[in-house]
């Protein structure tokens, strides 16, 4: 029997749209389930402030009566301004493996990102670089971390078959904590606090993190401006993701470094890692999601790096020494073992050889592809 694709638009498509993973998914110990209205929300063009300069669409895919699979197809048109390229993204894209299936799907976006006027696609990608980035390709036995991904090793022999190509790789790295934060580091990030007249601030409650929130994604348009994929938020963005991610922080794992003037010039925030405990909210957080959550936050034996920034002038200088040393800190007082690093580009050798002065493992990639259309 031949596919059938429907485009999402009405609010039941968009909720089977975001439940598809979840059959796709089920049972498998590996997928960490997202919030379900969260991902609804992401679609609607009333609840998403991207859609100011994004255009997307997302089509499900039908055989024998049943869902199959999704595809969506997004263009940031603030990316493509400031890249001066023409190029459209694949989002969101989860399916059996059928080959028929497939190739409906990419098709479909293939040719509306082609009618838009795009010269290539690449993805998979959302709608900002805070959102889903890239498809799995090593890892599959590691548990994701909340700022990774996770896929069936079968979809990237779909990407090569379809004649998509390597573009950039993410790497994440897992880290064990040694017992104490060495002498050394810590003569270290005091000498460099003292010659740049730096201050590290420290939070007990998610009130006190919520003025710097404006203050870190500000910083963020800076030390990312270079790194692909990455628009400037703009402030409805800037409100959308605080008010989406920040209620979920705990403060003890958030630090803040400023200059004399009490202006920001550096911060690393931490998360309890909280995907086993998303694996049992299983989408909903009522009536009891919220538990398993709480639990999670209180009980670490990973954490989750989520984000870390430094402003241009002073990358360089040792910031990222001190917020690394602070965060190791309250790591070790709260008897965490491990770390999983967020994806770093793997040309970005820095970041990397910062995470090799901790034991570690480099366990897992992403990639993003592109296709000339």
């Amino acid at each position: 029997m031949s596919v059938t694709l429907i485009e999402v638009k009405a609010k039941n498509q968009q909720k089977a749209f975001v439940l598809f993973p979840f059959y796709l998914y089920k049972n498998d110990p590996m997928w960490i389930p997202p919030l379900i209205k969260g991902d609804i929300k992401l679609l609607d063009p009333l609840s998403n402030p991207a859609y100011e300069f994004c255009d997307a669409a997302f089509w499900l895919a039908f055989k024998d009566g049943k869902c199959v699979g999704r595809i969506g197809a997004i263009i940031n048109h603030a990316y493509n301004k400031l890249k001066d390229i023409s190029y459209g993204r694949i989002s969101r894209c989860e399916f059996i493996d059928d080959q028929e299936v497939v190739d409906a799907l990419f098709a479909q976006a293939e040719k509306w990102l082609k009618d838009k006027g795009m010269k290539f696609a690449h993805g998979p990608l959302g709608f900002t670089n805070l959102d889903n980035q890239g498809l799995l390709i090593e890892g599959f036995d590691f548990l994701p971390s909340m700022a990774s991904v996770y896929h069936k090793p079968y979809y990237q022999n779909h990407f090569d078959r379809l004649g998509y190509q390597k573009e950039n790789d993410w790497v994440e790295f897992r880290l064990t904590m040694d017992t104490e934060v060495p002498e050394k580091a810590r003569r270290l990030t005091d000498m460099i606090k003292e010659r740049y007249k730096l201050r590290v601030k420290h939070f007990t409650s998610n009130n006190q993190i919520r003025p710097y929130g404006p203050l870190i994604f500000k910083l963020l348009n800076s030390a990312f401006a270079d790194l692909p994929y990455v628009a400037p938020f703009n402030d409805k963005l800037i409100k959308y993701y605080a008010e989406k991610y920040f209620q979920l922080l705990n403060p003890a794992f958030v630090k803040v470094v400023v200059n004399e003037q009490d202006e920001m010039v550096g911060f690393i925030v931490g998360l309890p890692s909280l995907s086993k405990a998303m694996q049992k909210v299983n989408g909903k957080l009522f009536p009891f999601g919220f538990r398993h959550l709480l639990h999670a936050m209180k009980n670490p034996e990973v954490m989750d790096l989520l984000l870390t920034g430094v402003q241009p002038h002073m990358q360089g200088q040792g910031v990222p020494a001190i917020l690394i040393n602070e965060l190791q800190t309250v790591i070790l007082a709260n008897k965490v073992k491990y770390v999983e690093t967020t994806g770093i580009f793997e040309t970005n050798q820095k970041a990397i050889v910062t995470w090799k002065n901790y034991e570690h493992i480099q366990h897992k990639r992403r990639r993003c592809y592109f296709k000339e259309l």
